[in-house]
């Protein structure tokens, strides 16, 4: 019951939290938000830290890959995402950003020598596919003043630089360092490098106190980027990550309903079958993976690259 509790609150808060970022857009510009929203959820994970005592000392050396994972995951990844929702819907986005399944078995064979089989490269081709039934319009009617291209884009870039972020968590995770304590400096490290950027660039850090801006960033703070981040660890250490993986298929369908609702999207024959094929080709993926894990021997010590491997299966980039 427990684990159906955590699972329920995952799916539904990372399904919702594109919504929060489309609340957050408007008189504050995208980089001060999202500076101002790690920013907070790091003081939120480093007091939970202090409360249970523990260990925040690294070496130099541990603290530059926290910050390169800080800045691919938590900074700059979630920047191109509030940029991407000022030309398309949240449930949109959602969507794209499911496409970090694919990105993620690329990623690994480019930069960890792992192996893509026939399913999963079927499984990616099938996700390809749907992306463009679900954005037919725009893709039919191109310039480049597309909105909508420019939204999609921009949700790509979003999503590569979130794969990479994974790989950079594998990498730290294979190292041995904690995934609490990581998160709390690396969300921190992402906060200072995009305030860096709006410093440079001229960005005001101006700030809306309306009950819906002050709103939308106390939920994507806590709920988005502290709870929903705990219950999905939980759910990796009681069920396992492959089958806390298929939240990833889920939270796309949460999101692109709360967008019907709030946002007036409409559900088009080309949009629902691209978002079918997204899901088969998604699902393909995670059960070809799932395989993959089971057939790893038992006895033996996993290989350098296959460790790396099995660490990125336990970081599916979470929102």
């Amino acid at each position: 019951m427990k684990n159906l509790l955590f699972y329920t609150a995952t799916v539904m808060i990372w399904g919702s939290t594109w919504l929060g970022i489309k609340l957050q857009l408007g008189t504050v510009a995208p980089l001060a938000s999202v500076a101002y929203r790690f920013s907070l959820a790091a003081l939120i994970l480093f007091g939970w830290c202090l409360a249970r005592r523990l260990n925040m000392r690294f070496s130099l050396a541990e603290h530059c890959y926290i910050a390169l994972q800080g800045m691919l995951l938590f900074g700059f990844n979630y920047l191109f995402f509030y940029l991407a929702e000022q030309y398309i819907t949240s449930g949109l986005a959602a969507v794209i950003f499911s496409l970090i399944l694919i990105m993620n078995i690329v990623n690994g064979a480019i930069l960890l020598g792992s192996r893509i089989d026939g399913i999963v490269l079927a499984g990616g081709l099938l996700g390809l596919v749907g992306i463009g039934l679900v954005f037919n319009p725009e893709i039919s009617a191109f310039t480049f003043d597309n909105a909508g291209v420019k939204g999609m884009l921009l949700c790509v870039l979003a999503t590569l630089l979130a794969s990479l972020g994974n790989i950079a968590s594998a990498r730290n995770q294979h190292h041995n360092l904690p995934i609490v304590q990581t998160n709390a400096f690396g969300m921190a490290y992402g906060a200072v490098a995009v305030a860096m950027v709006a410093l440079v660039s001229g960005t005001p850090f101006t700030f809306d106190p309306s009950p819906v801006y002050i709103g939308s960033l106390l939920y994507l703070a806590l709920f988005g980027s502290v709870i929903a981040f705990g219950c999905y660890l939980t759910l990796v250490g009681n069920i396992g990550a492959d089958r806390a993986a298929y939240a990833t298929l889920l939270f796309p369908i949460v999101a692109l309903t709360i967008s019907a609702i709030w946002e007036d999207y409409r559900f088009t024959t080309s949009a629902l079958t691209g978002i079918g094929l997204i899901i088969v080709g998604n699902l393909a993926i995670l059960k070809r993976r799932q395989l993959a894990a089971d057939a790893l021997p038992r006895s033996h010590p996993l290989l350098p690259w296959r460790a790396w491997l099995h660490a990125l299966r336990l970081v599916l980039v979470r929102k």
